[in-house]
């Protein structure tokens, strides 16, 4: 499924690239040197665009960046994560941010070609939708649900992203008329990135989650896109993904604080 791709051009996909999937907003901060990535959104407290994406840290600084970046996030109440990609340094990052308390969550960074995924949709299963302007509030409404947050600063963002460009692509999955998923994709030049999907408690089984990924991988193709490449929690949308065709290429550690 991923031939034709060298290991280090997957990683480029995967790790670097996915970088550029956000769209600016009021006050939002990207920090950017040798050896650093980082993002802070103040407007988005509750999760998301917050985040240290990748650190390469001698071992004499780690420890000093480590808690002024901590305690930053803190200071302005702020829910992020930290990405221990592969390439991370130094070697103990992970065990020096479990010292302080971030909560550790397995992380499989994984690809597929943009092919149909195998087997056709049985009767009576989710359809999917794509979010428009009309129906922005309602998936934000939906995916705030899923990952209970709030939803206003969401919508914020989701009619931003709207806005701003053609490669920001959000759907809904409808089962009986009703919306009860929801998820997310970036076109870039060589890959299409999937952003974590949601779907309600008492829709799944109905293929919501398969036919979200199945019109994301659809729609990259008929641009042109032919790698799809996602980050997934490795005992919750991992297992799901594996079945629907993607390889895992790494798996790294992510915290949370």
């Amino acid at each position: 499924m991923l031939e034709g791709w060298s290991a280090d051009a997957l990683a480029h996909e995967l790790f670097v690239v996915p970088r550029g999937a956000h769209v600016e907003l009021p006050g939002m901060e990207v920090i950017e040197r040798p050896g650093w990535w980082q993002i802070i959104t103040p407007s988005i407290r509750d999760g998301g665009l917050n985040e240290v994406a990748y650190a390469a840290l001698g071992d004499d600084e780690a420890d000093a960046v480590i808690d002024a970046t901590i305690a930053d996030y803190r200071r302005r109440g702020l829910r992020f994560r930290w990405s221990v990609i592969p390439s991370s340094r130094p070697a103990d990052l992970s065990e020096r941010l479990a010292r302080r308390g971030l909560v550790r969550s397995e992380t499989l960074a994984v690809a597929r070609s943009c092919v149909p995924v195998d087997g056709a949709p049985s009767a009576g299963e989710a359809r999917v939708v794509p979010v428009d302007a009309g129906t922005v509030d309602l998936y934000s409404s939906l995916m705030a649900s899923g990952w209970g947050v709030a939803p206003g600063p969401f919508a914020d963002y989701h009619r931003q992203a709207l806005r701003a460009s053609d490669r920001h692509l959000f759907y809904l999955a409808e089962v009986d008329g009703e919306a009860v998923g929801g998820a997310a994709a970036v076109i870039f030049e060589r890959s299409v990135f999937l952003v974590g999907a949601v779907v309600l408690p008492h829709a799944r089984g109905r293929g919501a989650y398969r036919s979200l990924v199945s019109a994301r991988l659809a729609d990259a193709a008929a641009r042109g896109i032919h790698l799809a490449t996602s980050y997934a929690m490795a005992k919750t949308s991992a297992p799901i993904l594996t079945r629907l065709g993607f390889s895992t290429v790494a798996r790294f550690p992510m915290f949370l604080g």
